[in-house]
């Protein structure tokens, strides 16, 4: 172990460590507005600077190693002018219209000149560069007056997700972030996850918001407005009112919907059961019959865009299956319309999503069962707490409500479709029944939870051995789809979640600042609320869901029918990368 003091406070950490980390171990929050841990570690933006006794220049503490026998002083008023100045100089290109921008109240940037007594917004001035705010994307805006070129970004794009369409352009005072050629992030192979947006720090980049439309709709006495909830948003939801993390506030988001004014609140918990009966089938009829192996999961459109660019050659390997949350809207604007005798076109279908990737998805071709689009807007959990606010409900009093049936009953199988590893269990559940014939009491499968990027598993179910991987971060779906592809690895079934962790992290969710990101594992607690919901409930397999028995009864027939096919099945086109 090294010692050291920081702040003539003792500490041992082991060698390697930062001061940075040092420093969180015995309770003292360095600031940072650059760092992200693991990814993005280049003490760029020098707000994390301390004052080490020797030292000739104060250093920047995400990046300096500690060593026996250093003193550190974090608060000096050396270390507090040196912030306070380069914040100033931040602000002197920094657009500061804040009362309008969708960050305020979650700015790093806005936090730490409120932290820092920074009272003069203006006391450096000079050049302006001007930006033109780039809207091509269809789930995000980029606006380069609000960068302060912390590059965490790029590292989110480039690091965790290998897409890497955004970088540094220009040099010196002309740097700015933006895409090869200046092109519209829209013109590129970018894959809608977000994860650049919820690693901003400030608001030059957010989710185009589509709340007006949703307020329009639910004015319109022609229209039934229907919205449906991903099944990860019941656990982050909470974030934005002051719950801890991975609180499942499923009843007071369910009492806030209908407040806002919705005529029914379903659960894409149901399509994420449907989901696994069709997915199951197809993988089961695949095997059997020589059909293209591995089938990969095809839930998440941020990973099923990344294949269409950069593994044109796999798209045969993707399941054909619908995601649950263009499932909901293919079935709403079918079965239900008729049973309710409703007009397809008279149904605005919104979902809330824990992804931006959702907004393109709702655009995709192929995704209209009934003639008119499956669903009609997509809102991130970022968007629906924008709305409960706007809408002036006090959510912490609200009450415990349930969703309206018979849209709105699931299992815990389609509960932990949020977490990574979690659709390759609910499928193993249903397989395992479906291949024996009988009920199994184990529907837990440890192998494929918790939030490392790759976890393999083989299980062996009636005689049949299935080889299965999961990973999450399109990093590490480019290593295990190179592993298939080189011979190296063989598997059966591959879940594929674009986002680090899965739906759980997801770039819709709510803001958490590096200093929780850096510290805390978001994915793991997160995740841990859906689990721990799933483990409580009666219902736990997908193929057990009455309303789901009640769909195919009266409408679907059975898995992977003709009907079924032509009301939840898809298809994929190769992009340009």
């Amino acid at each position: 172990m090294v010692n050291l003091k920081i702040n003539n406070v003792p500490v041992a950490v082991a060698p390697g460590t930062t001061i940075l980390e040092a420093a969180h171990q015995i309770g003292i929050e360095i600031p940072t507005l650059c760092y992200m841990k693991d990814i993005n570690e280049i003490g760029a933006c020098r707000i994390c600077t301390v004052e080490v006794k020797g030292a000739k220049t104060l250093v920047a503490s995400c990046v300096y190693p500690v060593s026996e026998g250093m003193e550190v002083f974090t608060n000096t008023k050396k270390v507090m002018d040196a912030r306070r100045t380069n914040l100033e100089l931040l602000l002197s290109t920094h657009n500061k219209k804040c009362l309008s921008c969708v960050k305020s109240g979650n700015c790093e940037l806005q936090k730490l000149c409120n932290d820092y007594g920074v009272d003069n917004e203006d006391a450096y001035t000079g050049e302006m560069n001007q930006y033109e705010i780039d809207t091509t994307a269809v789930h995000m805006i980029r606006d380069n007056s609000k960068c302060v070129l912390c590059r965490r970004c790029v590292a989110a794009c480039r690091q965790w997700q290998d897409v890497g369409v955004i970088g540094a352009n220009e040099r010196g005072f002309k740097t700015n972030i933006g895409s090869a050629f200046e092109f519209g992030l829209g013109e590129t192979s970018c894959v809608s996850c977000g994860q650049c947006i919820v690693a901003c720090p400030t608001g030059a980049l957010s989710e185009k918001d589509h709340t007006q439309q949703v307020w329009d709709a639910l004015r319109d006495p022609s229209k039934t407005v229907i919205v449906q909830t991903a099944p990860s948003i019941r656990v982050t939801l909470g974030e934005a009112f002051g719950e801890p993390i991975g609180t499942n506030v499923e009843g007071k988001m369910v009492a806030a919907l209908r407040r806002i004014g919705f005529d029914k609140v379903f659960d894409t918990n149901f399509s994420a059961d449907l989901t696994i009966m069709e997915e199951a089938n197809e993988l089961v009829e695949r095997i059997q019959n020589g059909g293209v192996l591995p089938m990969i999961t095809s839930c998440s459109p941020g990973w099923v865009k990344y294949c269409e660019h950069y593994f044109p050659e796999m798209i045969p390997n993707l399941s054909t299956c619908k995601s649950p949350q263009q499932m909901f809207g293919a079935v709403t604007k079918t079965w239900y319309a008729k049973k309710e005798g409703l007009d397809p076109k008279d149904i605005v279908m919104v979902s809330i999503m824990p992804c931006t990737a959702k907004k393109f998805e709702v655009g995709r071709d192929d995704q209209s069962a009934a003639g008119v689009p499956d669903v009609d807007i997509a809102l991130t959990t970022r968007e629906l707490a924008r709305m409960i606010q706007t809408a002036g409900l006090n959510f912490s009093a609200l009450p415990n409500e349930e969703y309206d049936n018979p849209l709105g009953v699931d299992s815990g199988a389609g509960m932990i479709f949020g977490a990574t590893g979690g659709v390759m269990e609910a499928a193993l559940r249903t397989a395992a029944d479906w291949l024996t014939g009988g009920s199994q009491e184990n529907v837990v499968y440890n192998e494929v939870r918790g939030t490392d990027g790759i976890k393999e598993a083989t299980y062996t179910i009636n005689g049949l051995t299935l080889k299965v991987a999961v990973c999450s971060g399109l990093a590490n779906a480019k290593k295990v789809l190179r592993s298939v592809q080189s011979g190296e690895k063989d598997y059966h079934f591959i879940e594929i979640m674009a986002c680090p962790g899965g739906c759980v992290n997801g770039g819709g969710q709510p803001f958490q600042p590096a200093s929780v990101r850096n510290f805390v594992d978001l994915k793991k607690l997160r995740a841990a609320g859906l689990y721990n919901t799933d483990a409580k409930m009666e219902l736990r397999k997908s193929h057990d869901n009455p309303f789901i028995k009640t769909l195919y009864a009266e409408f679907l027939e059975k898995p992977g029918s003709h009907v079924a096919h032509e009301i939840l099945h898809t298809s994929y086109v190769a992009r340009e990368k």
